[in-house]
């Protein structure tokens, strides 16, 4: 289980909301019988899931049932079926068989993130709402982690492609995951399933669902995840990476066969886990120091590990997440009119712990998200109609509210001090140390700084409250010429309002020293001494008492002596040549916070959009339907609520202009205008029966892009001034046999950057998006055959998922070389390094069932059954200098499972 090495070493409240409901809920037309109504939708759920025929899923993309041939829009559907064979736990091993979408988890389980098309936002700021929407049965999810646990009764998943703000509101500019869980029966069925495997694997889930009455019918699940971690610990041998989940969710249907349905969902789940785990892939001075007897730490060099399996941190980085809501859908008919309300309460909890500098020695402790607090309110109103001539429409309004509470700290340990000290003798070529930097600042601020710089316990404490409230009206209107020709139009109207609120504070007393006012004060003190000495001929500088009795028999003189070196001071402060306390900045790791609203700073945003979409689809024959689209996204602004917030450079400018900024403040990333997308699209779809295929063309851009770079000591928000992506898709099958099921699925991507001039590494205008495979592709194979007169089967499934190599970070900000003089900075050797760390992928995973009759069924299963090893992404080591880490992906797991369907 080798890590693969490439180059070098291992490679709404949203808007929603806008119609959020229509994506779980069936409209079919209401039966004469009710009994009829409810055997039928029972019959079309059983035929879904048994069927391998693609052509008879229905999706909701559209927020009306269509075929997944019919169906006017890049979708890809993935049935509990292929989730039950391919042992799919949760999203994340989603990527594995839809090509389209790539999802990484790094530094927690909050730090998921999602993209499609190769754009989506990264995760590891709670700020920042995902490019790709979240929803489940209709209901956003405005975080990812909101949603990444298993649901025990899933119908089918939907990822859909390309912006889609017209029907899901303002963070849907990238796509769309929706989940579309399994509605109430009212026939008596349910399921109970266990599995067990390496890493002691164990998952067990059940699932029952019946009537209570002959109007109302419930249905109820539970499962439980539970695995060691695959990696080790070698500072204290616990496990990282393990899972530790457990879900609980419940409805009730009412349907009486009249024109109201009500549906009330109810769902709770928790993570308790130890995640994740960093490699070190290229170590640097300073991590020799930390690993030298003087501190005694401990690093995994990947050099030496190269299975990647140990890790060495004093800091278990524990995730504790719950989630919970409640939601309740109605649905009334009005003849051939419907009217849907979906309301959504939800609160999200999450605590985290970790590793700051990721190694054994107690430098720092601490986590971009310590704790966090989410609660969700939102109100969806739609009308659509079902009309037999034609025209149709669907109109409505979304309403979201969110509040985010976010704390979050960094507390340096007991072997900082010894280390900070180790780098300033370097840095000063061993002229200065810790106390004597005291003593020295001390002196120069008239302040006893004895025993405080880098103490155990100073830090960063980070305190901000956003309130986020918006809504959105939407209209969208299908206008058919003929049977065959369809054109549709849509539009959304968001507005879109956040404030912040932060109350953070720094107490790292080193960080809060003006190293330039304490340099003008040097530079002052040894320029009149050295004057004074010049007048005096002593052929050195003058003493103290010197300086005073020349300046009492010469006062006029020494005003003028006087005022010459300080004019010289003023000038020559900011000069690294002149002042070498400058030298010691980058040991300021965390300076005082510009906290907001200010005298400057609003710190709200007020922000509004139209998205538009114009689609017509054509039905050539029966068997073959084509479709081309225009349309329009939009994300809403969003502020940075990390340590790194701070004011943007014309509100810098304001502050110190003002006299109002705090000491060393610099200027930032506080909140990252709107985004923007664009995708012009053409799409074909066939279904012969033993044969479909899907291929879609499309360019999509997305302007103004929400960038979030880690930078080695915080995240820098910053918007790319446009990314673009040209790209094919195709997916399709073959069935040579009644038994026998070929299944293709590719995506090329040609990602770039055609502008962002500003990012953290330098212009890379014209520059692939790093991390974005050119080439993804899923083969699949299905062997499904009867084997006795009984009806038992044996079921056979095998994936194999490719993507091609790809540079996985576009720089590293702590190989950028900055000028002394001037300032200027060079990134030439950050984007060099970078370019030696790619990431290619071959993960191969195979199910074999015995499906019996009766109900039970017996499996074994594998996942990257090749052991297929890599690093999913690299970042800058905190404080290490040029050291750079990095995260290991999932090794082979491998079990057995047994499932009882009644």
């Amino acid at each position: 289980m080798k890590l693969k090495a490439y180059g070098r070493t291992a490679t709404i409240r949203s808007a929603l909301l806008v119609g959020s409901a229509a994506v779980i809920v069936p409209t079919s037309a209401i039966a004469q019988d009710a009994e009829q109504e409810q055997a039928a939708q029972y019959d079309s759920a059983e035929e879904q899931a048994a069927s391998p025929d693609p052509n008879i899923i229905i999706v909701t993309a559209t927020k009306r049932e269509q075929t997944l041939q019919e169906v006017p829009v890049a979708v890809s559907v993935t049935t509990a079926e292929t989730i039950e064979r391919a042992q799919i736990r949760d999203i994340a091993d989603l990527a594995t068989v839809v090509p389209s979408l790539q999802v990484s988890q790094l530094q927690s389980a909050f730090a998921t993130s999602y993209s499609v098309r190769g754009f989506g936002t990264d995760g590891n700021n709670i700020g920042l709402e995902p490019s790709v929407a979240m929803f489940v049965d209709g209901v956003y999810r405005s975080r990812a982690v909101a949603q990444i646990s298993d649901l025990p009764d899933i119908q089918r998943v939907e990822v859909l492609r390309g912006p889609q703000s017209t029907l899901f509101g303002k963070n849907a500019s990238a796509g769309v995951i929706s989940i579309v869980t399994k509605r109430p029966e009212f026939e008596f069925s349910g399921s109970v399933e266990a599995s067990y495997g390496n890493y002691d694997a164990k998952v067990v889930k059940g699932y029952v669902t019946g009537p209570i009455s002959e109007s109302i019918a419930f249905s109820a699940g539970a499962g439980y995840n539970n695995r060691d971690g695959f990696l080790t610990n070698g500072f204290n041998g616990e496990d990282v990476n393990d899972r530790n989940r457990w879900f609980a969710r419940g409805q009730l249907l009412f349907d009486n066969g009249g024109p109201l349905q009500a549906r009330i969902i109810a769902d709770y789940d928790k993570i308790e886990e130890r995640c994740c785990g960093v490699v070190n892939v290229a170590p640097s001075l300073e991590t020799g120091i930390i690993t030298s007897p003087l501190i005694g730490g401990q690093v995994n060099d990947f050099r030496d590990n190269p299975d990647g399996d140990v890790i060495f941190t004093d800091v278990d980085p524990l995730n504790d997440i719950k989630n919970y809501g409640i939601s309740g859908q109605l649905d009334y008919e009005f003849g051939n009119v419907v009217l849907t309300s979906i309301t959504s309460y939800r609160e999200t909890h999450l605590s985290a712990n970790q590793d700051v500098d990721f190694t054994s020695a107690s430098l720092a402790s601490g986590a971009n998200i310590g704790d966090a607090d989410i609660d969700t309110f939102t109100q969806e109103l739609r009308l659509s109609s079902d009309f037999d001539g034609p025209f149709n429409f669907l109109l409505g309004g979304y309403y979201f509210d969110e509040t985010v509470d976010t704390r979050d700290q960094i507390i340096y340990g007991d072997d900082f001090r010894t280390y900070a000290d180790l780098l300033i003798r370097g840095l000063t070529q061993g002229t200065q140390s810790v106390p004597s930097l005291e003593a020295t600042l001390g002196a120069l601020n008239g302040t006893d700084y004895t025993g405080q710089f880098f103490a155990e316990g100073q830090g960063f404490f980070n305190a901000i409250t956003q309130d986020n409230e918006a809504y959105s009206v939407f209209g969208n209107v299908d206008f058919a010429f003929t049977d065959e020709l369809v054109l549709t139009l849509g539009a959304n109207y968001t507005k879109d309002k956040k404030q912040i609120a932060t109350d953070s504070r720094s107490e790292d007393v080193f960080s809060g020293v003006d190293l330039v006012a304490s340099g003008n004060r040097a530079i002052f003190a040894q320029g009149l001494a050295t004057q004074v000495g010049n007048i005096l001929m002593l052929g050195r500088p003058a003493s103290q008492a010197e300086i005073g009795a020349f300046a009492a028999a010469n006062p006029a003189v020494f005003g003028q002596v006087a005022t010459g070196v300080q004019t010289f001071a003023d000038a020559n402060d900011t000069n690294p040549a002149v002042n070498p306390l400058l030298g010691l900045t980058p040991l300021q790791f965390l300076p005082p916070f510009q906290n907001c609203p200010n005298a400057v700073e609003s710190c709200s945003t007020n922000d509004d959009d139209w998205s538009w979409n114009v689609r017509l689809a054509y039905e050539v024959t029966p068997t073959l339907n084509v479709y081309a689209s225009w349309a329009t996204g939009y994300k809403a602004p969003s502020f940075n609520l990390s340590r790194d917030s701070r004011p943007v450079p014309a509100d810098f400018a304001a502050l110190q202009q003002q006299g109002r900024a705090v000491t060393n403040l610099r200027p930032g990333t506080r909140f990252a205008e709107a985004e923007n997308s664009e995708v012009y699209e053409v799409g074909i779809k066939g279904n012969w029966g033993l044969a479909a295929a899907n291929l879609t063309v499309f360019q999509q851009s997305i302007d103004d892009f929400q960038a979030n770079t880690f930078t080695g000591s915080s995240f820098v928000l910053s918007n790319a001034g446009k990314q673009e992506t040209f790209g094919i898709e195709f997916d399709g099958y073959v069935r040579p046999t009644d038994a026998l099921t070929f299944n293709l699925a590719m995506t090329y991507l040609d990602a770039k950057y055609d502008s962002f001039v500003d990012s953290p590494v330098g212009d890379l205008s014209g520059v692939a998006v790093a991390g974005v495979p050119e080439l993804a592709a899923v083969f699949g194979a299905t062997y499904d055959q009867e084997v006795n007169d009984a009806g038992d089967r044996i079921i056979l499934r095998g994936d194999f998922s490719y993507q091609s190599q790809v540079q996985v970070l576009n720089g590293l900000t702590n190989y950028i070389v900055t000028d002394p003089a001037t300032g200027e900075r060079d990134f030439t050797q950050a984007r060099a390094v970078a370019q030696q760390y790619t990431r290619e992928v071959n993960s191969l995973n195979a199910s074999l069932t015995y499906a019996m009759a009766m109900g039970l069924e017996v499996s074994v299963w594998g996942r990257n059954l090749l052991d297929d090893r890599y690093i999913t992404t690299i970042f800058p080591s905190v404080a290490q200098g040029q050291s750079i880490s990095g995260y290991p992906n999932q090794p082979r797991t491998y079990g057995v499972a047994a499932k009882f369907k009644f």
